[in-house]
């Protein structure tokens, strides 16, 4: 799988159902694997002006879907 692929997905709290954003970007540690996806906030106006962006560490993904990437957050 592709970055690329990745960040065609919605990012998905499954603890409250709602939509958290889209990958903008990830972190890979000094070992070369992936340590955390950056999604951007669904909320534009907000993004826009504070530049708000949410690290996800990459062992709270539950599930990678066709459409939508779920993850466990607080």
């Amino acid at each position: 799988m592709r970055i690329s692929d990745l960040q065609d997905k919605d990012v998905v709290n499954i603890s409250d159902g709602k939509k958290i954003g889209n990958i903008i970007d990830i972190n890979i540690d000094l070992n070369g694997k992936a340590s955390e996806i950056v999604v951007e906030s669904n909320h534009f106006f907000q993004t826009l002006f504070t530049g708000k962006v949410i690290e996800i560490k990459w062992n709270r993904i539950e599930k990678i879907g066709k459409d939508v990437i779920l993850v466990n957050i607080d």
